[in-house]
């Protein structure tokens, strides 16, 4: 029997798991490289040298080299190119933005008393968006063997038919809510008619040449508020902490389309659907930074720092909708609308990040140039949602222990001076989070800019380039395949910075 179903209401309020994967993880515990132009030329690699305002995202002891209180401010555009593969299909989507990428300033305090080994103090405070989430995929082509009818159907199995005639969408946990989609719009039907019937099979056709369309639009930021404080001891050992808040919103919108061309039988089957899914996803979260600087000699500097995990309080809203085409032969195609009209609004739940530790070194020129090179290290491996006795969570949390990986990072950058005209290049390599390397690749990118010196006011710009390689499937079960992305970021930013 076909069903036609128009819920009218607007919002609810759900308590209860909405079904977070790992990829939701991993995303709020990697940083891009993101701060003024002078750390981006640089790629990153301050934790030994201090003396820029995102260097105290990587060590917070950099603020006590500042000589003189500074403020600046950045402005960033970020170009993001992914190139799809899905089955021999290749598609191209872009996506530009301008935002306000850091804004800060640091205070320098000078101790008067000339006899004591603690020559100052320095406070600072700074902004940055650790993540632009501005983003857009898109994937097409001809699957030859599965089908979205799966995804349902892995749902589905295990749940009495009883529960998906005779309950709401609202009054459903998410695993429920999706078999109830299915069934609501005729893409899985029971075996039987029994009100205890547990199995079911997809109205969608088999034998393959499944045409997909898969469209994933997002918007937001995740945001750092930096309170540092930092000292230096004899002007040879610098010592630092920062307290960070954290800010996270994510607005996502996906649209996944399939279409067959199977031959139509006496009875109506399934041969075109599309599938939305929209995720709101906002929250705010703690963590600090204990790092030390060493000048070793006029030319050498040795630093090491520790970021703490972060901890997330986050909340997720989550709303989707259905629509199939049914057909058989000599019959016209009938519409099934599932709409349930309905914001599912879950309990806030909790998210530990993995923490990170950074070695740096760097050699200095005189006042003619730098190198200097950071390698940190950071397990995903310990990411954890939390409740942790919340049964989901809890097996959520042994599949990342197992399929995420313990990571390092290598970051070199140089910079060299020519009177007041400073010229920098960098290099960055950040391992895959995934222990298989291919769900999301290793990351490699390339900068360089340019800076001068007006006295008390300087000007600096950069461009960044990075790549990285994934696959990910365009859901989390049942239908498990997807397209491999190639992203490429193109990244220019501009500061101005103001000595005081």
């Amino acid at each position: 029997m076909k069903k036609h179903i128009y819920l009218l209401l607007v919002a609810f309020a759900f308590s209860g798991v909405q079904g977070q994967e790992i990829k939701d993880a991993v995303r709020y515990s990697q940083d891009n490289l993101n701060g003024t132009a002078r750390f981006r030329a640089m790629s990153g690699a301050f934790g030994a040298l201090g003396g820029d305002l995102s260097s105290l995202n990587v060590n917070p002891a950099g603020s006590a080299v500042f000589s003189n209180n500074q403020i600046g401010v950045t402005i960033s555009n970020y170009d993001t190119k992914n190139n799809s593969n899905y089955f021999g299909t290749k598609t191209t989507e872009t996506n530009n933005s301008l935002d306000l990428n850091q804004a800060g300033g640091v205070f320098v305090f000078k101790n008067q008393n000339s006899t004591s080994d603690w020559k100052k103090f320095s406070i600072a405070v700074n902004y940055e968006n650790t993540n632009n989430f501005d983003n857009s995929f898109y994937s097409e082509g001809i699957n030859p063997t599965n089908s979205i009818g799966k995804y349902f159907l892995s749902y589905a199995n295990g749940v009495p038919l009883d529960k998906l005639e005779n309950s709401s969408y609202s009054n459903l946990p998410n695993g429920a809510q999706q078999a109830y989609i299915g069934y609501q719009g005729y893409i899985i039907n029971p075996v039987s008619n029994s009100p205890t019937n547990t199995q079911y099979t997809s109205n969608i056709p088999g034998g393959g040449n499944y045409f997909h369309e898969n469209s994933i639009i997002s918007n937001g930021y995740n945001g750092k508020l930096s309170f540092n404080g930092a000292t230096s001891y004899k002007d040879k050992l610098y010592i630092g902490l920062n307290l960070n808040s954290h800010f996270t919103d994510l607005r996502q919108s996906s649209s996944f389309y399939e279409d067959n061309s199977a031959p139509l039988t006496s009875e109506y089957t399934v041969s075109k659907l599309r599938f939305d899914n929209d995720l709101y996803t906002y929250g705010t979260g703690f963590s600090f930074q204990l790092g030390a600087i060493a000048k070793v000699s006029n030319e050498v500097r040795l630093g090491i720092a520790y970021e703490s995990s972060t901890w997330y309080t986050l909340n997720d809203e989550f709303s989707q909708k259905l629509v199939a085409v049914s057909s058989k032969t000599n019959a016209d195609d009938t519409n099934d609308v599932v709409d349930p009209q309905i914001i599912n609004v879950y309990a806030p739940y909790k998210l530990q990040t993995p923490s990170k530790v950074t070695g740096s070194f760097a050699y200095i020129f005189g006042k003619k140039g730098l190198i200097s090179l950071d390698y940190a290290i950071k397990d995903y491996s310990n990411t954890k949602f939390k409740p942790e006795n919340d049964i989901y969570f809890k097996g959520l949390n042994n599949s990342m222990s197992t399929i995420l990986d313990n990571t390092s990072e290598l970051r070199i950058g140089g910079e060299y001076k020519i009177e007041k005209l400073s010229l920098r290049a960098g290099y960055r390599f950040e391992q895959s989070p995934y222990k298989n390397g291919t769900t999301v690749g290793d990351l490699t990118g390339y900068s360089g800019g340019l800076g001068y010196n007006f006295g008390s006011t300087k000007l600096d710009l950069s461009y960044a380039y990075a790549k990285r390689e994934s696959q990910q499937g365009f859901f989390n079960q049942g239908f498990t395949d997807g397209a491999i992305i190639n992203s490429i970021n193109n990244n220019i930013s501009l500061t101005l910075l103001f000595e005081l």
